[in-house]
């Protein structure tokens, strides 16, 4: 695991600034730095050791130098690829994945991208061909940024290492605010900062001659085999599930897992049968999962390292946090992840986590929606529930059942973008000061919906998540809370032989009026207690509500939410009455309020005082 970062053509200090771009990502590797510099193009690396630990180092080229690579990641069947690749007659200098990715590349081409097995982020200096040649892995575990600046590209694992380049114009991209408001992360290829971009997952790209051509080289499908029988799916499950955490178990240095209360980390926990867990609480018995993950750790003889997170402690992280993800992303587990990487950091190097589970096997309450509207949706015509709807809407009061018919009145790609859904189109018009309308939210994820019309309403939900939510919230916290502080997270269900199992799970298989995560869960079983095994999800939860409604953190957000920056972006009235109302209880709004808010705590990084 590492970080790297660089840029074509040549500079009058170009090895100054490739030191420049490389300090700011020193988190990402620690233990050891390199270069290439030829003029052409510049290249700089920072390692975290994981694999090969005496011979990994990069920039690494292959025997006759012209082939230079920088990669971020893990390949987790290189020692296969390695053996196939001895065969047909390549000489491998060392042990490292690296390398293997080298002679694949010199044995295949792009073509080697359908060979691989893992998490990646990698640039290959192909010298001969003065062309650049980079990919980025199947589902997006690993980031790649990019800025095409007069005819040359700059790259990198994050966006601040970019910034370091000159030339760059720090501006903040309003369509990314926007659309931002309503998904609670950055959800344009384009990101916050104007004219830089993020290399989108499955996508690779070659750089020639000033010129940029990405193309898609792989795209997730579920093609549901109705043939299958639930104990014939549980058994595949298990199977992909044991093989896939052997292969991320892969390792020089110690390995260790995540564990919150839920199924997915304590399936994974239970099964690579390491001796170290990590987890964090906070001092609300709701919000504390501490005692839970001891227990089950001591069940299944694992020892758990916990730290309690203090309110104090939690809020004073929050700037470094939005800082780290480069983007502002208004998810509160985000600070949990943050310290449970902070805790794991201090035993290990690498630690397994439990994220992809929910989007492969139907694992979000949501996707249980379909099924609880269907009955109204058979009942009355659109029409009918239309006019239903509006008449509702127009109460001045709630009541029990309004937002159901609401919601009945949609389609699903009306109603339904991914598991956040923070302020609808109107609702982000009544609050900001500069409305481009360009994108709306159901513009965004039809796409997505077009390609799976003739699919049931679970796995299109599962679809727009895999491409949306996994991808903006879930694997951009998990890469840069973990990397952060130097560790290297894996997530051995985000593998590719897990997917072809889970891709053809049957619906019903899935998700049902009683739970979710069906046949996973039976799965999950053979190794969990009943409890853990049928536990309703809540990866790291956050007080948030509680804390907006205490003197001193509604004054703490007031005053960012009367500040210059809110000036500029919002209409702060409106904004400060979102807040009162929800310190008056009279909404929650408070995920509202910490998507406002953490937009303005990045910008304020990364705006006011420059880092």
């Amino acid at each position: 695991m590492c970080g790297f970062c660089g840029f074509t053509g040549a500079l009058l200090e170009s090895e100054c600034v490739l030191t420049n771009m490389m300090n700011k990502i020193i988190h990402r590797g620690p233990d050891s730095a390199g270069q290439y510099i030829d003029g052409k193009v510049n290249m700089g690396f920072r390692r975290l050791s994981i694999i090969d630990l005496g011979y990994g180092s990069q920039p690494m080229s292959n025997e006759t130098d012209d082939i230079v690579i920088t990669f971020n990641g893990e390949i987790y069947n290189y020692q296969e690829l390695r053996e196939e690749l001895i065969a047909k007659g390549h000489v491998f200098k060392n042990n490292s994945d690296t390398e293997v990715l080298i002679h694949s590349y010199e044995e295949y081409g792009k073509d080697m991208l359908q060979k691989l097995r893992g998490m990646f982020a990698f640039v290959i200096w192909d010298s001969k061909n003065e062309t650049l040649f980079g990919a980025r892995d199947f589902f997006g575990i690993k980031p790649f940024y990019y800025s095409v600046i007069n005819g040359q590209l700059v790259y990198g694992s994050e966006i601040k290492s970019i910034l370091e380049y000159p030339g760059i114009k720090r501006e903040v991209n309003n369509d990314a605010l926007e659309n931002y408001l309503t998904f609670q992360y950055s959800v344009l290829p384009e990101t916050f900062f104007k004219g830089i971009f993020k290399l989108m997952p499955s996508h690779c790209f070659t750089f020639k001659n000033g010129e940029m051509k990405i193309e898609r080289y792989w795209e997730p499908k579920f093609e549901a085999d109705e043939n299958q029988s639930f104990d014939e799916v549980v058994e595949k499950i298990d199977n992909a599930m044991q093989d896939s955490i052997k292969k991320h178990k892969i390792s020089d240095v110690e390995v260790g897992s995540f564990l919150s209360s839920g199924v997915d980390s304590s399936y994974v926990a239970a099964c690579f049968k390491g001796d170290k867990t990590f987890t964090v609480g906070f001092d609300y018995a709701k919000y504390n999962e501490i005692d839970y993950a001891k227990s089950l750790s001591k069940k299944i003889e694992i020892d758990n390292y916990s730290k309690l997170v203090s309110t104090e402690e939690y809020w004073d992280t929050i700037a470094k946090v939005q800082y780290q993800m480069d983007e502002p992303l208004a998810d509160p587990s985000a600070i949990a992840l943050y310290f449970v990487s902070q805790t794991a950091a201090k035993h290990v190097k690498v630690a397994l986590s439990g994220e992809g589970a929910d989007e492969f096997f139907g694992g979000y309450n949501i996707y249980k929606e379909p099924d609880a509207l269907r009955p109204v949706q058979k009942l009355f015509p659109k029409a009918v529930r239309k006019g239903m709807a509006a008449v509702v809407k127009a109460l001045p009061f709630k009541f029990k059942g309004k937002n159901y018919i609401i919601r009945c009145s949609k389609d699903l790609e009306e109603r339904f973008i991914g598991n956040a859904y923070m302020f609808t189109k109107e609702g982000r018009e009544k609050i900001l000061k500069h409305i481009s309308g360009k994108y709306t939210p159901m513009s965004l994820t039809k796409p997505v919906y077009d390609k799976v019309k003739d699919k049931d309403d679970v796995t299109k939900m599962q679809y727009i998540d895999i491409n949306f939510w996994l991808i903006g919230d879930i694997l951009l916290k998990a890469d840069k809370m973990s990397m952060a502080h130097s560790l290297e997270v894996r997530v051995p269900f985000l593998d590719r032989k897990v997917f072809e199992v889970a891709r053809h799970i049957p619906t019903k298989y899935k998700v049902t009026k009683e739970n979710t995560k069906v046949a996973m869960r039976e799965a999950a079983h053979r190794y969990l207690p009943d409890m853990v095994a049928e536990k309703k999800k809540l990866g790291f939860p956050v007080p948030i509500r509680i804390w907006l409604k205490e003197d001193k953190y509604y004054n703490i957000v007031k005053k960012a939410f009367t500040s210059p920056a809110a000036e500029e972006f919002f209409k702060t009235d409106e904004i400060v009455k979102i807040l009162d109302d929800h310190k008056n209880g009279k909404e929650d709004n408070s995920r509202k309020i910490w998507t406002i808010y953490m937009f303005l705590v990045w910008h304020k990084q990364y705006f006011e005082e420059v880092a």
